[in-house]
């Protein structure tokens, strides 16, 4: 960590190694986060997991996406905290502590991007990378007051990190501005092979939005209009069709894929699991095989049911979480309630593999609250200029 000190607890404390950045480029005089999960030249990948620290080794390449930044002329200043695995939405990891929320210090910054989001919203760095599996930027986004995209699947290169669940996973970052946000998208992806037109039709997500209590709704009214006061007034859709069956789908396939990556690691060292962690993984061992195939078709359905809906010029406007971060000290039990009321949102970008980005419209209980935008599959540049108009109120 070359910060000369860390009051968020939000990057690992290695030793410092000296990481080349060019002088010049697009990104030049902002500083870079990296989740650990990246490989870094000169510095292990723990991916949460003391374990997988263990075996690490030095690592003598830098993954492509964090090489990208710095040839940009970004500034590498450490490796950010990860949930154990990348496998929670909390971002408490009972092994490396948890990383301070910067929009709302006594409630959680959700994970398992947390230390990323931590240290952007707490003023460390300019941008962090993170990733995003079944929320992993999104959630911390909303609960940090952050930007935050998963991008189209695919998009943005993973080459040299960790996986959680291959065909869901994605490479995305966190920043506290829409201009900064632009910036770095524009680094990161070429530019749209399908861009949106320059004022998309506005649907709304009436199932998303019903899924809130009424407050919180309330709270993310605002937001709704500062989008429709650049696009014009929404209609209303049924985004999701049936919440459950998306929610089981991307259960079974998320734990069915984390133990085929992890599971071989976990029976042979046993590694100390922490709360929440180990009871996902004893599901996911338990998944079959009729489970995952029925998932797979359900997922394929539904990708289908949203390109339809979008039809290549339309964005979706729902919430981001349910509600505000939780408080740090709820009980594990509710924050488990919590993160599978969250995947009822989230699952519907995880499971299509279409771009979503949070935006820190709202507050709700003096904490951030995000409102998205979900975009047709390669409108990615689209959505990040867009949500900077709507941010700007043009």
């Amino acid at each position: 960590m070359l910060l000369p000190d860390d009051p968020a607890r939000a990057f690992m404390p290695y030793p410092a190694v000296p990481v080349p950045n060019a002088p010049e480029g697009p990104l030049a005089g902002l500083t870079l986060g990296v989740k650990d999960l990246f490989d870094i030249a000169g510095y292990p990948t723990s991916a949460g997991s003391p374990t997988m620290l263990a075996m690490s080794g030095i690592k003598t390449r830098t993954a492509p996406t964090v090489q990208r930044l710095l040839d940009a002329g970004a500034r590498f200043v450490g490796k950010t905290i990860t949930d154990e695995l990348a496998f929670s939405l909390n971002g408490r990891n009972a092994h490396f502590g948890t990383p301070l929320n910067g929009g709302a210090p006594e409630r959680i910054p959700g994970g398992s991007s947390s230390g990323s989001a931590s240290a952007v919203s707490n003023g460390l760095c300019d941008v962090a990378l993170g990733t995003d599996t079944g929320g992993s930027v999104r959630g911390p986004a909303s609960h940090c007051g952050l930007f935050g995209i998963r991008p189209t699947h695919g998009r943005i290169s993973l080459e040299g990190a960790h996986d959680l669940s291959p065909s869901l996973d994605t490479c995305g970052f966190f920043t506290r501005d829409a201009v900064t946000f632009r910036r770095v998208a524009e680094v990161l992806m070429d530019e749209d092979a399908a861009a949106l037109p320059q004022t998309p039709r506005l649907l709304l997500a009436a199932d998303g939005f019903g899924l809130l209590d009424g407050e919180v709704v309330e709270a993310l009214d605002e937001a709704v209009h500062q989008v429709e006061a650049v696009l014009g007034t929404g209609d209303a859709v049924e985004a999701a069709g049936d919440f459950e069956a998306l929610y089981w789908a991307f259960r079974y396939v998320q734990g069915r894929e984390a133990w085929e990556v992890d599971g071989a690691m976990i029976e042979r060292h046993r590694p100390p699991l922490g709360p929440g962690v180990a009871e996902r993984f004893a599901f996911a061992r338990e998944i079959d095989d009729a489970q995952v195939e029925n998932a797979r078709a359900v997922r394929a359905a539904y990708r289908e049911r949203l390109r339809g809906l979008l039809r290549g010029d339309a964005v979706l406007v729902l919430p981001t979480m349910p509600d505000v971060a939780p408080r740090l000290d709820e009980p594990e039990a509710a924050l488990d309630r919590y993160r599978n009321a969250a995947l009822n949102l989230l699952c519907l970008s995880g499971l299509s593999g279409f771009p979503q980005i949070s935006m820190p419209l709202a507050r709700r209980l003096g904490a951030p609250l995000g409102l998205s935008l979900i975009g047709p599959p390669g409108s990615d540049l689209s959505l990040v200029r867009l949500a900077e108009r709507i941010a700007a109120g043009a």
